[in-house]
């Protein structure tokens, strides 16, 4: 995990991701960064889970939110069963150098339980900008 990963686990369900600068993708001059994010959703509870929907809060450097909802990730709604995870990697493009995001996944149990899994929030930042 470098310094602007973040890691959480509720309820078992530990999710961590890694953020990443594309500078080949980013173009400064017209305030255009392209960031990735490598996420791992490990399932460390005792029960079968399934994400449903997910939540991100991307907020730029000036403050500005945004709000991303919607059904699965990648276009997937992945079942873990106990030690199971799944992978996979998306990204943000943002108008500023640098900024931060974080959110929820909500799963049901095997059992019906729903709940929401907590995305701790990480750093988006173009390499340089801080000293």
């Amino acid at each position: 995990m470098t310094e602007y990963g973040s890691e959480h686990k509720t309820r078992g369900v530990s999710i961590s991701v890694e953020p990443e600068f594309v500078p080949q993708k980013s173009n400064p001059m017209d305030h255009e960064w392209l960031f990735v994010y490598h996420v791992i959703i490990k399932n460390e509870g005792q029960e079968t889970v399934q994400l449903l929907t997910r939540h991100w809060v991307i907020t730029d450097g000036d403050g500005n939110e945004q709000h991303i909802k919607g059904e699965g990730v990648v276009g997937e709604t992945p079942v873990l069963q106990k030690g199971q995870q799944f992978a996979y990697t998306s990204f943000c493009p943002l108008h500023t150098p640098m900024g931060s995001m974080q959110g929820s996944y909500h799963f049901r149990s095997e059992t019906g339980a729903e709940f929401d899994a907590a995305i701790a929030p990480f750093l988006l930042a173009e390499p340089g900008t801080f000293n």
